[in-house]
């Protein structure tokens, strides 16, 4: 009876530390601050204004993405060790179980829910077609065997993709946008398909040397998101943090210092 004890109590083991591999970057009871304030390990995008970048003077990353988190977790009384290690890396990440959650521009989608768990949204936003500021490019129809810049793993890249045989154009693929909006810059790709507000932002405030085509396309809401099945307390403590932070006015607050 007591090795079926003892058995038991070895499979129960190694039950939870495989749901702790899988959801999460660490065991709570690993985590110092546990018994006051539950800790997460949160990855992001590492170059993705406005909602999350290096500010070069104070060698942090500053954003959207990072005041919302901030101020949701002071109201909800959790602490996180933050990531930025760019988008398709937070992805991996969270489906690694390195990462409890991540926020990064991420637009909520059917195919995404697939394998992530996401918040409310709590940004609105869709893809725009974007050209050299002097290209001919008008719309596109005048993409037809031209080359498209791309970032890896983005619902932007998602849509170019859907269209390209339609429209007869190539992809190259990129880790990040200053990359990406560089490559067109120098002409070695024709375009680029980005998040409106993030290249609106990139040609207000930094001056590149690019311009919008066309309207808005395949519009969504950005998300928290988290492994699926995984830190549902996590997801809820967010949902509740936001829905203060709107009636409170520090939303509005944030998104006012960024041009929204």
């Amino acid at each position: 009876m007591k090795k079926v004890t003892r058995l038991l109590a070895l499979a129960l083991a190694v039950i939870m530390a495989v749901g702790f591999a899988a959801c999460g970057a660490k065991p709570a009871e690993d985590n110092p601050a546990a018994d006051t304030a539950k800790s997460f390990v949160i990855y992001s995008d590492n170059a993705f204004a406005p909602f999350e970048f290096l500010d070069t003077a104070t060698n942090t990353y500053v954003g959207v993405d990072m005041e919302l988190l901030a101020a949701i977790a002071a109201d909800q009384n959790f602490t996180y060790e933050m990531k930025n290690e760019g988008f398709d890396a937070a992805m991996g990440a969270v489906q690694a179980g390195q990462a409890d959650a991540m926020i990064a521009g991420m637009t909520i989608r059917p195919d995404r829910q697939e394998t992530f768990d996401f918040s409310e949204g709590y940004f609105e936003d869709g893809s725009i077609l974007v050209v050299g500021k002097d290209s001919a490019i008008s719309s596109i129809e005048d993409l037809k065997g031209k080359v498209v810049a791309a970032k890896k793993g983005t619902t932007s890249t998602d849509y170019a993709e859907s269209i390209k045989d339609q429209c007869g154009f190539t992809i190259t693929y990129f880790e990040d946008s200053p990359t990406m909006y560089q490559t067109v810059i120098n002409g070695n790709a024709d375009a680029c398909f980005e998040d409106f507000s993030v290249i609106g932002w990139a040609i207000k405030n930094d001056g590149i040397a690019l311009k919008t085509v066309g309207e808005v396309v395949n519009p969504g809401y950005y998300g928290f998101a988290v492994k699926k099945g995984c830190n549902a307390d996590l997801i809820s403590m967010f949902n509740a943090g936001l829905a203060n932070i709107k009636a409170n006015g520090k939303y509005d607050e944030i998104l006012a210092k960024y041009g929204y």
